[in-house]
């Protein structure tokens, strides 16, 4: 550390490591775009990092005040040696850098014939040496946006499934579960009004599989919400059936049950008002969908998976030539499916839409189906609806 630069660098990365930084302002930039940078403090996904605020304009007019606002980018740096050569990088670019800390601040600056000098940085070393004995360290912000999420991680339930450990701490691996399964919830939560509001909620999950969703939804509905519900998980795997039915059991959902058996000839015994469904394979997804129809359900939630259906059928001239890009043909046949769905939905009497459930870097499997009963399948609407289910159909699969 012979040049003051060396030593401005060594001692902000220092300051950041000690969270003894309130902030850093660099100025005079050689790119005259950029008005300032600031750099703070902030805890991103749990990691402490330096974040750096540029403030910058489109031109060099634009720097005397003309044109367009000054508008603010954003850079997270890691406090590690990779961070702190990205930390030299960017600091080289400005000609004065100023250093607030709780131990005194420090500036620097270079002068037009490149000449450096620091100054204040005595006492921070002195500080920063002293380790557990320096000045109290400064609160580091959170950048994560608290989420309101329906659950918190603790739930009985989350625990019993291994999604969170025994202090309802979610682990790791079940992060993208469990936003998957609050999301969900609040989809749920937004048709809730849809539902009746007294007497038993009948809810059905039908290809239920692990059954993440069917506890978390009677959860939602019998705790949270206080209501009376019956509701009864489907699907053909027998052993893992009798698991959910045991956990249910242990946790003391006397309302909810599962069975073993197939979708298309399940019998509730009482009418459904609520129908979901989360990845269920192929057109597993329709049986899902007919099931629902044949009830009645007012609600109907469904994520489908995957759609190799349309793929092995798809026969249309008109569409070959993206068809003949096999990965295109997969896409064009994964919305060209659901969009059947919905209009077959809508064709039966319900307001319908197409929702993204969660990120998609997480799982491609991200689309909801949506469908709420409001119609009369008699009803002209409805009757269009059927036609152009029919017309689009034959486009797509020919005259079959």
């Amino acid at each position: 550390m012979n040049t003051p630069f060396e030593r401005l660098c060594d001692l902000i990365y220092r300051c950041a490591i000690a969270s003894m930084m309130d902030k850093t302002v660099l100025s005079k930039c050689h790119d005259r775009t950029v008005q300032r940078c600031t750099l703070t403090l902030r805890r991103i996904r749990g990691e402490v990092m330096l974040q750096a605020e540029t403030m910058r304009t489109a031109t060099v007019a634009k720097v005397a005040g003309k044109g367009e606002p000054v508008q603010a980018s954003h850079e997270n740096i890691p406090l590690t040696p990779v961070g702190q050569g990205r930390l030299s990088e960017l600091l080289t670019d400005y000609d004065q850098v100023n250093v607030m800390t709780p131990a005194g601040n420090c500036e620097f600056r270079r002068s037009k014939n490149g000449k450096e000098t620091l100054l204040g940085a005595s006492p921070v070393y002195t500080a920063l040496d002293k380790g557990k004995d320096a000045p109290v360290r400064l609160p580091v912000i959170g950048n994560d946006k608290q989420k309101n999420r329906i659950l918190t991680g603790a739930e009985p339930f989350l625990i019993h499934l291994g999604v969170s450990d025994e202090r309802g701490r979610v682990h790791d691996k079940k992060q993208p579960k469990f936003r998957q399964i609050n999301r969900f919830l609040e989809l749920i939560r937004d048709v809730e009004s849809q539902l009746p509001a007294e007497g038993t909620l009948n809810i059905c999950d039908l290809c239920c599989g692990k059954s993440y969703l069917s506890f978390a939804v009677y959860h939602y509905f019998s705790v949270i919400q206080k209501r009376v519900v019956r509701m009864i998980g489907v699907d053909m795997k027998a052993e893992v059936m009798a698991d959910c039915n045991a956990i249910a059991k242990a946790l003391g959902m006397d309302g909810l049950s599962f069975v073993c058996a197939d979708v298309t000839t399940f019998d509730f015994g009482a009418p459904v008002q609520m129908v979901i469904s989360l990845h269920a394979c192929d057109t597993a997804t329709d049986l899902v969908l007919d099931k629902a129809l044949e009830w009645g359900a007012k609600v109907i939630l469904s994520t489908p998976c995957c759609h190799h259906a349309m793929n092995k059928a798809l026969d249309c001239p008109a569409l070959s030539f993206i068809a003949e890009h096999s990965m295109l043909r997969q896409k064009l046949c994964d919305a060209a499916t659901d969009a059947l769905r919905l209009k077959k939905l809508e064709a039966n009497g319900y307001e319908v839409t197409a929702l993204e459930l969660i990120d998609p870097e997480e799982t491609p499997k991200n689309v909801m189906l949506r469908g709420i009963k409001k119609y009369d399948p008699a009803a002209q609407r409805c009757r269009k609806a059927a036609e152009e289910y029919k017309k689009a159909y034959e486009f797509l699969m020919g005259n079959v």
